[in-house]
């Protein structure tokens, strides 16, 4: 091996899968043929039931980058992530679904902008929302200044989470993702990898969001809801962020409406909303 290939890559991308077969193959060719080539895809399989396994071991044989790690039993999002962090030999980390897809200049993009922005420890971008075939049916923009992130950062999440990329030294010293939280887990590290450096996402379209039955925005919406309230209080107790007067108002009028309005039509309301904004 030649002193270059022995280097660490510039990237790591951590992709966690569970029971993903009907979808993993198109995630990993569209990172397999970023047009940015200095990276490494670190699969974890959560011990699937299905064959992602064996699709994800077919492209580590052809393609070296790919680096396939499974769990001996399912440990669920925030721990196969994390065992994914603690593996990464990348100086960024980013993440990726194993059932969406990731433009072809996704990566070099990304990199470009980190390494213009020394002060920014994460960051994101545009995508596009699709649906189970990958039909995009509307794009999502996400605030872009470390200013607006801040100001609208309870309110929504200001990032899509397959999106992002990180420093992997403020991401190992946030703490990573917590493992107690089942979903929502992001929505708390962005606040806390936020009290290390600024925070941004470019304007450019970066990825497409495949949106299905299984999806857990969606199956487990309810659960999403609670923790992200939770989050919220939290951030103003333990992480030392303040709420406006107009954001306290918003999270008592969301608690009470979820004694109200099913979380599906909420949800529908929500991306009618998002839509291009």
């Amino acid at each position: 091996m030649s002193e270059i290939e022995s280097q660490a890559p510039a990237i790591s991308v951590l992709m966690p899968a569970y029971n993903a077969a009907a979808y993993i193959d198109t995630a990993i060719r569209s990172m397999v043929e970023q047009d940015f080539r200095d990276f490494e895809l670190v699969v974890i399989d959560d011990a699937s039931t299905d064959s992602t396994w064996e699709s994800v071991l077919q492209y580590a044989k052809l393609d070296a980058r790919v680096r396939p790690f499974r769990n001996a039993h399912n440990m669920k999002i925030a721990k196969a992530l994390n065992r994914g962090i603690e593996v990464a030999a990348g100086r960024y980390i980013a993440r990726m679904d194993a059932d969406d897809w990731s433009h072809p200049d996704r990566l070099r993009k990304q990199f470009e902008f980190m390494e213009r922005h020394p002060d920014v420890v994460l960051s994101g971008g545009t995508i596009e929302i699709c649906d189970e075939n990958l039909s995009p049916v509307n794009k999502r923009r996400y605030p872009l200044s470390d200013s607006e992130i801040r100001e609208r950062m309870f309110y929504f999440s200001p990032f899509c989470h397959p999106a992002i990329i990180a420093r992997a030294d403020a991401l190992r010293q946030s703490g990573g993702y917590n493992e107690t939280m089942e979903v929502a887990q992001d929505y708390d590290l962005y606040f806390r990898i936020g009290r290390l450096g600024r925070l941004a996402n470019v304007e450019d379209c970066l990825h497409r969001l495949r949106t299905h039955p299984a999806s857990s925005s969606l199956s487990r919406g309810a659960l999403q809801e609670r923790n992200t309230l939770y989050i919220r209080v939290k951030a103003v107790m333990e992480y030392g962020y303040t709420m406006t007067t107009a954001a306290r108002v918003y999270l008592a009028l969301q608690y009470l409406s979820s004694f109200v309005l099913p979380f599906r039509v909420k949800f529908w309301l929500f991306n009618l909303l998002r839509r291009s904004a």
